[in-house]
């Protein structure tokens, strides 16, 4: 055996979209690379009522969470074992592609139940819903997300402009409870999510005042 066949197997990242009633996964969205950078960003929800200052430390809500990052695609590999791989010498990236972007786009289904909504004159028309999205980036991080901004960039075409190559960005926000509710199938995931941070936050290690160059708090 060789070492290559004893490396471990890289784990990858991606959207799993489910049904927000059932829980049936109706898609997973896999990275074929892990992004080298992912940045979060939180943002506390707090009493800021103007001229209050008797709640300072009190917080209404959890904190706004954005998850931003880039990925690669490629489909150099596939086009490599053609027989293997006839969509991706099809069409090459484009239903990786076109599977992010459905994340962002009500389905023709949903538009024209829109469309004939208003033919009829109905007072209300129904917002679109999406399925609920989970973020997942390894056991440790699987979170219920919206995608609010999605940027492409594709470098590489085959002889008939199919993309071969592409980075993409993603901009994710973070469901809470405080958007779904505790009710929602998606709220539950947020809770056990924020349930997983505590439980990491407790096996921190402990730090010592002497380390900041204190002996003890002033009183």
């Amino acid at each position: 055996m060789t070492g290559f066949a004893r490396s471990p197997k890289l784990t990858r990242a991606g959207l799993v979209l489910i049904d927000p009633g059932s829980g049936a996964v109706t898609r997973i969205v896999s990275l074929q690379y892990a992004a080298d950078t992912l940045t979060r960003k939180l943002t506390a929800q707090a009493v800021e009522a103007e001229g209050d200052r008797s709640h300072p430390l009190r917080l209404t809500g959890p904190a706004v969470e954005t998850i931003t990052f880039d990925a690669e695609l490629d489909a150099t590999d596939q086009l490599e074992f053609p027989d293997n791989n006839p969509s991706a010498v099809e069409t090459g990236l484009f239903p990786a592609l076109a599977a992010l972007e459905s994340l962002l786009h009500p389905t023709v289904a949903q538009l024209e139940r829109q469309s004939a909504q208003r033919k009829s004159g109905s007072f209300e028309i129904t917002p679109a819903e999406t399925p609920l999205a989970l973020f997942v980036w390894s056991r440790s991080r699987v979170v219920p997300v919206r995608l609010t901004d999605l940027s492409i960039t594709e470098d590489f075409f085959d002889p008939a402009l199919n993309p071969i190559r592409a980075k993409v960005s993603l901009s994710l926000r973070v469901l809470s409870v405080a958007d779904l509710g505790f009710e929602h199938r998606g709220g539950g995931l947020f809770m056990a999510y924020l349930q997983g941070k505590e439980a990491l936050a407790a096996r921190a290690a402990a730090g010592q005042l002497g380390e900041l160059g204190l002996g003890g708090l002033p009183t």
